[in-house]
């Protein structure tokens, strides 16, 4: 078992979200609705980041950054499309999910539109994305920039952030803290699944609470 299969299932965004608050870091969760279109509801890896921009005019080197961002993808990374929630074109679909694979990618986190779900479907790739659309990203949207700074919502992402999406919702762990974070995170858990254990078998929630100092 590799180390994000080991976050994935030992982990969840909630307790990760509660090791960050306990860091000081309370605005790690963007305040955007994202779903998991292709029925994968847990992605866990490393931010590898992309900048979109809507466009209106003929792209001289159509797809030119997002292919090369796709074609180097390394096993573990997961894309981010920061395109500030655009619906112009849905930007992500079959063939780049198809040519991530090959790479090892993980998923992809798209702020945006994306198209081809009952293909991704199919083909087993997480997908996060706030909306659908059927148009091509071809003289809609392009990619400006890769492997920089981008922000979702009110969420700055970095290259090599850790990033973990499941039906609560998506984390976004900056890689300095990151070991600190899976630890308190870890811990938490755990402490979740004793007081979980002694209110199942008939202790008062306040009682266990004040106990173990969870809830």
């Amino acid at each position: 078992m590799n180390y994000f299969e080991h976050l994935r299932e030992k982990l969840y965004s909630a307790a990760i979200s509660d090791a960050l608050d306990s860091l000081g870091y309370r605005k790690q969760s963007p305040a955007v609705g994202f779903t998991a279109y292709s029925g994968i509801s847990t992605l866990v890896g490393r931010c590898r980041t992309t900048l979109w921009a809507d466009i209106y005019d003929v792209d001289p080197e159509p797809y030119k950054l997002e292919l090369e961002a796709v074609d180097s993808c390394k096993s573990g990374d997961v894309l981010i499309c920061a395109a500030n929630g655009s619906t112009r074109s849905g930007i992500w679909g079959e063939l780049l999910s198809t040519a991530s694979l090959n790479g090892g990618c993980s998923g992809v986190v798209v702020h945006g539109a994306i198209r081809d779900i009952r293909k991704m479907t199919q083909m087993g790739f997480p997908v996060f994305a706030c909306a659908t659309s059927p148009y091509d990203s071809l003289n809609r949207q392009k990619v400006i920039s890769v492997d920089v700074q981008v922000q979702i919502g009110e969420v700055m992402i970095n290259p090599g952030d850790l990033v973990f999406a499941d039906e609560d919702g998506i984390v976004f762990v900056p890689k300095d803290i990151e070991e600190k974070v899976i630890q308190r995170a870890l811990k938490k858990v755990g402490d979740e699944n004793i007081t979980r254990d002694a209110i199942k078998r008939g202790m008062k929630a306040a009682a266990a609470y004040e106990k173990y100092g969870v809830l």
